[in-house]
């Protein structure tokens, strides 16, 4: 682990820079983040999750954000909790108990509102060798967990809420950060990947329960080695079903990407025809599956070149 890490700070220092005027720097992929925060459980989080990220020693940072407690009589009878992104509010409270999937999600929200350099899918990227898939997913459509599922087996973790596309080349840009599970999920990736770190369980969330998959240290190592998109895969999970992978047209994964992205009305043209030439150079699937293991395999054949175990 880098000697200029997160993690080689002790807590009462990170606590001491998370309470500070000027914040707590690391880098996330190709952002510089400063982070303010009174609760010991944010520097927890960032402990836990972010350990092996590169501190930044800079007066400059791309995003200013942090979670705190309300500024007001009301969280005295009510704990709860509030994300700040520079000096706007853009979401109503939570529960106190839910301050670290508040600083994921409020994250996620701040890169998809400003980071226009870049057109943003909603999606997971995992990456063989300088080759990546694309896998989007609406709710319920196993998009994280068969993230979490491949990154555990040795695929590079790229992102598992984002695809970074850029502008200028094309190519996907990692932004590795905590792979976010959610109610049954939980235990699955526990049960089958003893090996990865999950942190503790939050529930009642407005997404059910939530943990956290810490990303892989050699993929975070990887955050300035981009890759070039390959393949586009549309996860179904179905209980019982058999793997079947069925074929989509370029134009229908334009358009299917175009309703995932975060920010293509605010990108125009450019960002269409960056969305166009990337579907486009992509193979591009519809994967229907209930087992992990059958789906990793059809991945790693898919990478190697050779016919998925089912098409």
């Amino acid at each position: 682990m880098p000697a200029d890490s997160l993690s080689f700070l002790q807590p009462t220092e990170i606590s001491r820079h998370l309470s500070d005027k000027r914040g707590l720097r690391f880098e996330i992929g190709p952002f510089s983040v400063c982070v303010r925060s009174r609760l010991p459980s944010i520097g927890q989080h960032l402990l836990e999750m972010y350990g092996c990220y590169p501190l930044v020693d800079s007066s400059y940072a791309d995003l200013h954000f942090g979670v705190d407690t309300p500024p007001n009589l009301r969280s005295i009878f009510r704990k709860q909790v509030n994300f700040r992104f520079d000096d706007q509010y853009p979401f109503k409270p939570l529960p106190f108990n839910q301050a670290r999937p508040f600083f994921e999600w409020g994250l996620n929200w701040c890169i998809a509102t400003t980071a226009h350099q870049y057109l943003i899918i909603h999606a997971a990227v995992v990456a063989k060798h300088d080759r990546c898939a694309l896998i989007p997913g609406r709710p319920g459509a196993g998009k994280s967990t068969l993230c979490a599922a491949l990154v555990a087996s040795g695929w590079r973790l790229l992102s598992d809420e984002m695809a970074l596309i850029s502008l200028e080349d094309r190519l996907i840009w990692p932004i590795p950060r905590p792979v976010s599970l959610k109610n049954a999920s939980i235990s699955i990736i526990r049960s089958r990947s003893p090996e990865v770190f999950l942190g503790p369980s939050f529930t009642d969330t407005h997404k059910g329960t939530v943990a956290h998959m810490r990303a892989p240290a050699e993929s975070v190592a990887a955050s300035r080695v981009s890759a070039t998109a390959a393949w586009v895969v549309f996860p179904g999970y179905a209980a019982g079903a058999v793997l079947e992978a069925t074929p989509v047209s370029p134009c229908r994964s334009i358009l299917r990407l175009a309703d995932d992205s975060f920010n293509l009305p605010a990108l125009g043209g450019k960002g269409f025809n960056a969305l166009a030439e990337v579907a486009s150079a992509c193979e591009s699937f519809e994967l229907r599956y209930s087992n992990l293991d059958q789906a990793i395999a059809w991945f790693d054949a898919m990478a190697a070149g050779e016919d998925g175990p089912a098409t």
